[in-house]
């Protein structure tokens, strides 16, 4: 009989439950995987926005992930939300030392509301101490163009410029998430090994879009755990991310940007 995979996220707590840890622990599950957790941040936030952040010292969330890989066989690695550039360092030192694989690091520095999750000292230290090291970078167009400084994305081909850019700054592999461009189709660029894919599903029109990207780089790190290749693991994990959308009216939560249904397989589409 198959293990089951063990899959890590090392992301801040919303409260709320749509993005964060949360999200990231029910992607995990609902994708077959067992998940746990090593806290960043503990934020205060709904639906609506953050109204408050609080950041453990680096050393203790260095101590909860080694505690973690001293019990615990580790398949894949998730990286949300990081606060500080002092614990992206702490973070890079244990995952190093602990050869890590894996790797899905989703730069979060801005929350779906707008509000800003990350000190100016953080988009430095992942350059030159996580993007090398990740299987995957996935930021979304705004995280993208703070790490390249180019303009707003017009086109698929711009996407792509935009990946490419990251892969010269140090990144084995560059997903850059096209969700706030406008169109009847949601569709990512990732670029691996010189060559670009672009991966499309139907956009859903919903306003449960809190904790999209989130949900998006969990799954693909579930998928990766798994055993896929990089390219499968994003195919599968866009195509789920899209039936959580589209399934995301049967949830009643909140009165701003609502969650996305990340158990549907389990309760059923």
């Amino acid at each position: 009989m198959a293990q089951i995979p063990n899959v890590l996220s090392i992301a801040g707590s919303d409260p709320s439950g749509g993005a964060g840890i949360q999200a990231d622990l029910k992607t995990f599950a609902a994708l077959g995987c067992y998940g746990m957790a090593a806290i960043t941040a503990l934020t205060a936030q709904n639906t609506r926005g953050v109204t408050g952040v609080h950041l453990p010292d680096a050393a203790f969330v260095a101590r909860q992930i080694d505690a973690i890989f001293d019990d615990i066989r580790v398949d894949a690695v998730k990286i949300g939300m990081l606060g500080t550039g002092a614990i992206v360092e702490a973070v890079a030192d244990c995952l190093a030392r602990r050869g890590a694989r894996n790797i899905v690091l989703d730069p979060v520095l801005v929350a779906t509301s707008g509000d800003s999750l990350g000190a100016p000292d953080v988009v430095e230290a992942m350059q030159r101490r996580l993007m090398p090291r990740a299987r995957v970078v996935t930021p979304n167009i705004p995280e993208a163009m703070r790490f390249t400084d180019m303009q707003e994305p017009r086109d698929l081909l711009d996407l792509a410029a935009m990946a490419q850019e990251m892969m010269k700054q140090g990144a084995r592999a560059v997903l850059v998430k096209g969700g706030h461009m406008v169109g009847d189709d949601a569709s990512d660029v990732l670029f691996e090994d010189a060559d670009s894919r672009t991966f499309t599903q139907p956009r859903i029109a919903t306003n449960n879009t809190h904790g999209t990207g989130c949900t998006l780089s969990s799954a693909i790190a579930s998928e990766l755990a798994k055993g896929a290749d990089l390219p499968e693991a994003v195919e599968r994990a866009k195509a789920y991310l899209t039936q959580a959308l589209h399934s995301a009216s049967k949830l009643d939560v909140g009165r701003g940007h609502g969650p996305v249904n990340h158990l549907w397989p389990l309760s059923g589409k």
